[in-house]
Parts: structure tokens; sequence; C-alpha cells
């Protein structure tokens, strides 16, 4: 196959594609923070439990989203995979509390912070 053919034939099979991206993108715009979200309370239920919190709030926090979501078995077992990510993310890295570790705490409280504010103010009722 000679290099333009093979461009349009890159080029047939993109544009097939895209648009049943967009257009599940146009009935969810919200999504991809929502499973941010979820994956930034993974990892706040991991570090501050290693940083000495006790206890489920931010795997409570998780519950209430997917209570207020009320997801399909399928956008379900997403929200609990991103969740999942978040917190084997830091597993592996940390054994104990540290500076850093501390560090990613306040970055990803900001985060979260800023995600559920965008969210709501873009997407809110």
């Amino acid at each position: 196959m000679n290099r333009p053919s093979m461009l349009l034939a890159i080029c047939l099979a993109v544009s097939a594609v895209v648009p049943a991206r967009t257009a599940f993108s146009a009935e969810s715009p919200f999504e991809p923070g929502l499973m941010r979200l979820a994956e930034v309370l993974g990892s706040l239920h991991f570090l501050r439990n290693l940083c000495g919190e006790k206890g489920d709030q931010w795997r409570g926090e998780m519950e209430k989203l997917l209570d207020s979501e009320n997801p399909d078995p399928e956008r379900r077992a997403r929200f609990i995979a991103s969740f999942n990510r978040g917190y084997r993310s830091f597993g592996g890295t940390y054994t104990q509390c540290t500076a850093s570790a501390t560090e990613a705490i306040s970055r990803y409280m900001k985060e979260g912070e800023t995600l559920s504010r965008d969210i709501a103010s873009r997407y809110g009722n």
C-alpha cells in the first residue's frame, strides 16, 4: 500500500471512530471529572490512613458519590476501578508517612475540592 492510500485509510478509520467517541462525550461531559474525583478519593483514602487518620471517611465520600450518581453496573465498576487505582497508586510507593506523602495529601485535597466545585458549578442543577 502506498503512502497516500495508507494515509487515506487511517483518516477514514479515525473519522469512523471519532463521531462515536464525541457522541459519548457529549452525553456526559462531566464523566472524566467524576472518574478523576473517584481516583482522588482512593488516593486520599490510602494516604490519609497512612498518615494517621483512622477510619473510612474517604471511602464514605466515594459511597456518597456512588449513591448520588446511581450508576448502572458497568459505570459503577468504572467508578470503583478509578477509586482502587487511586488507592493502589500509592501503595507501592509509600509504606510510612513522609513529607512527600503529606504534600501529596495536600495536592489531592486541593484537586478534589476543585473537581467537586467545577463539576457542581458547570453541571449541577
